[in-house]
């Protein structure tokens, strides 16, 4: 049995949780979020807490227990908190601003990179070198800052880019000269 899928989800104040079998709908501050979660699995609600459980003991089921769990998890966790991924921008000339809710990065390119973000997703710029990307959906917030990343990912000579906070880039040696 799935150790992360035994762990209860503690459901904070000011989250509702709705469950119509395996369709769960989380409401919260930051948004609401729905999802169905997979067969194999059954959801219910004791309290202030969410147990998910499997239905059988086939190998489907205890595969999909963990995830399932995470998901709805990451639901409620999305909905009260939020989830933020934090991108730098690094190299002579390379920044970005926020117009309206559009991103635009220069990154080297003959013309800047317009980005419109998604239902739910909000850009943020600090400094003009630092870009964040907000949200309820965890699934949604990496997808978008793997796009921005995706515009000019860091290269491995002079480390230029756009990179994940905390990213390490494992740097090349240049050209030796002759001899």
């Amino acid at each position: 049995m799935s150790r992360i899928g035994k762990a209860p989800i503690p459901i904070p104040e000011k989250v509702s949780v709705s469950l119509n079998g395996l369709d769960v709908t989380v409401k919260g501050p930051k948004g609401e979020l729905s999802r169905t979660l997979p067969d194999g699995v059954s959801i219910s609600q004791d309290g202030d807490t969410l147990v998910v459980a499997p239905t059988s003991g086939n190998r489907r089921s205890r595969e999909r227990h963990g995830l399932s769990r995470t998901l709805v998890a990451n639901m409620v966790e999305g909905v009260s908190q939020g989830f933020t991924r934090k991108l730098e921008i690094v190299g002579v000339g390379y920044r970005a601003s926020v117009q309206g809710t559009k991103l635009v990065v220069s990154a080297g390119y003959s013309h800047p990179v317009e980005m419109v973000p998604p239902e739910g997703i909000t850009f943020a710029v600090e400094n003009n070198t630092n870009v964040l990307v907000s949200g309820a959906n965890k699934e949604l917030v990496g997808n978008e800052a793997a796009k921005v990343r995706a515009i000019r990912p860091p290269e491995p000579y002079k480390g230029k880019g756009i990179k994940y906070e905390g990213e390490r880039i494992l740097r090349k040696a240049g050209k030796t000269g002759k001899k």
